[in-house]
Parts: C-alpha cells; structure tokens; sequence
C-alpha cells in the first residue's frame, strides 16, 4: 500500500509483510506531514521516498521507534506499536523530529556525505541533532545528553581515533560491548556540533546540510 503525502516531494510506502501499521496511519501521516512544513519553512525539501514498517522490538524502546537514512533520497521508520513509549510518541514529537533527523541525513549524503570516519560521523550525527532543534526549537533527545561533561572529557576521542575509518560505531554510538557508555557518540556529537553553531550567529539550519566535517570539529577545543 503506497500513499503520497499532502506535500509535493516526498512518497510513503507502507511495508505490510512484517505487520499493519493502519490504525496508526492518519496520525504518522499528520507528523510526517509537520516535519515537511517546518523544512519547507526554511527551505524547499528534497524528494524523499519514506518506507514505513512495523517490527516489534527493532527500535529505541524509549520512543517506541527508530529511523534509518540509506541514500540521498530514502530512509525508513520502524515503528513498535507494542511499545508502550510508541504512543506518547506520536503526540508529543518525538516522530516528527525522528523524521527531521533521518530527512538532515538524506540531504547530508547528497552533499558532504555522512563520512567514513569517526569524526566525520560524530558530525553528522550531531548536525543532524542540532537541525532538528532549529526546526522544532526543542530540547536535546535523551541520546543527545545522555552523559555529563566529566564522562565526556573521560571518553574524548584524540586526533587520532577521529581520524580511524576503523572505529566501532556500535560501540560509540550504542555502547555495545560496555568499552563506553551508551549514546556518548550522540552526546559528543551534538555537543561539537552546538559549539560550531555557537560561533557565528548567522548559522542556521540550512548551514548544518553542507558545512564540512572539519569546520565543524575546529569547535573541538570548545568541549575539551
């Protein structure tokens, strides 16, 4: 079952092999449909085709969903409606900015792209943070101040390790394995991120889509 969104541009397809999604339908539509507006506000929105699936468990259980960009023109939402944390988050943005966050991601490939390096994704992951509050003027999400600057400081990266196209992403990103804590890579990213944001007044939401990774790691020193 496809249905195309209000907007112009951007084309849902509701995945049914893995579960319905309709009872839910109208109400995805309606935040999907709020996160085109607040980028059409700023600027015009790329094409985007939006798969959209229901898988019990495969999400963050605190929002009951996850999304996951692939190409310049497609990510997924993962949707668990046996969530308990999926319902508020249909109400209280936490979709809305999920898709804000996967949407940077898209238009992100299609420039620098998301990078290969350890710091090119503490950028991109922060960057995309940090888009999603200009949007929607809000808070950072749990993952984006999940450990206070002491664990930050222990944890920080050095020149090196940024540089490593080796790094463990689920390590830094998830804390899998317990080497780290979990959502550091989150943390740190959105922490550079609003430091590089924070030195020039002009930089705006639609400056976080192309800048390079390097200019946005020269605010380093900011965090340290």
């Amino acid at each position: 079952m496809n249905s195309g969104s209000q907007f112009t541009g951007w084309q849902l397809h509701w995945l049914e092999a893995s579960g319905d999604l309709g009872p839910w339908q109208a109400e995805i539509e309606t935040e999907i449909d709020a996160t085109h507006a607040a980028v059409s506000r700023r600027f015009t929105p790329p094409r985007l085709d939006i798969l959209l699936q229901r898988q019990q468990g495969r999400v963050i259980p605190e929002i009951g969903m996850v999304g996951n960009a692939y190409r310049p023109n497609l990510f997924a939402l993962t949707l668990d409606p046996d969530n308990a944390n999926f319902a508020p988050s249909l109400v209280n943005g936490a979709l809305r900015r999920q898709v804000a966050h996967e949407v940077h991601h898209c238009l992100r490939m299609a420039g620098p792209g998301y990078g290969r390096t350890l710091g090119e994704a503490l950028v991109s992951e922060g960057l995309a943070g940090q888009f999603v509050r200009l949007l929607f003027n809000c808070p950072p999400e749990p993952w984006e101040c999940a450990v206070d600057q002491d664990a930050m400081r222990a944890h920080l990266p050095d020149r090196s390790a940024l540089a490593a196209t080796d790094y463990d992403h689920a390590s830094w990103f998830y804390g899998t394995g317990g080497a780290r804590p979990r959502w550091i890579g989150y943390t740190l990213g959105y922490t550079i991120a609003g430091a590089w944001l924070a030195t020039d007044p002009d930089l705006d939401a639609e400056a976080t889509i192309s800048v390079p990774a390097d200019a946005v790691l020269s605010a380093w020193s900011e965090v340290v």
